[in-house]
């Protein structure tokens, strides 16, 4: 694996962790493995992620319950804390906020069970992902929230190549433009797997396994 660099923020707190190379995803072969592991799962790193997107809502946007994809529960919660603080411009202040993770069956689709649906139908939902590439993802999160009855009123990422999906909003902290060359193709189309660079590692929001 090539040596990992950081991408810097004025906020120490804030920074990208980057591998470059040749990567396969789910939905696509790219030359960057982003690693969010520690914004998600250290406490000083996602208070910091969530204040910078918290930014984007905090005035003008009504959010009943986030929708935590890939493992972005410590982020959300701290994002549900800035929206639900005592302040004058925040529409969320004295209101509470569910947190919820969806359950994947066949095909990547997203179901939610009897219990939580208090939590969607009828509410106003912005879906929380590590990263919005091809926008898959966010689009089944979109199309279930749809079909349970929610309203999303956007979607948030530490990285995206894209700023809105099926009409909606995309905001993210980070996107191509901080890493200068990014590049993103469909398998069949990879032209570094045309040119017979061998893949290095497969990669998704858990990680990356060397091949």
């Amino acid at each position: 694996m090539a040596k990992e660099f950081k991408i810097r923020t004025k906020n120490q707190d804030v920074f990208l962790r980057v591998q470059k190379g040749h990567f396969a995803t789910m939905h696509s072969h790219t030359n960057y493995f982003i690693d969010v592991t520690t914004q998600k799962m250290r406490l000083s790193e996602a208070k910091a992620v969530a204040h910078e997107l918290v930014s984007y809502y905090q005035s003008n946007t009504i959010i009943d319950t986030i929708l935590c994809m890939d493992g972005m529960e410590v982020i959300g919660t701290c994002i549900a804390d800035e929206l639900t603080k005592d302040n004058y411009v925040n529409m969320n202040a004295h209101r509470t906020i569910y947190l919820l993770t969806p359950e994947f069956i066949t095909g990547g689709q997203l179901m939610f069970r009897d219990n939580v649906l208090h939590m969607v139908s009828g509410k106003h939902v912005l879906i929380l992902s590590a990263s919005v590439t091809t926008g898959k993802s966010v689009l089944s999160a979109i199309d279930a929230v749809n079909y349970y009855g929610g309203n999303v009123v956007g979607a948030s990422a530490i990285f995206a190549t894209v700023n809105e999906c099926d009409g909606h909003p995309v905001y993210s902290v980070f996107d191509p433009n901080d890493l200068g060359d990014y590049q993103s193709f469909k398998p069949h189309k990879c032209p570094m797997c045309q040119n017979g660079d061998k893949l290095e590692a497969i990669v998704n929001s858990f990680g990356y396994s060397k091949l």
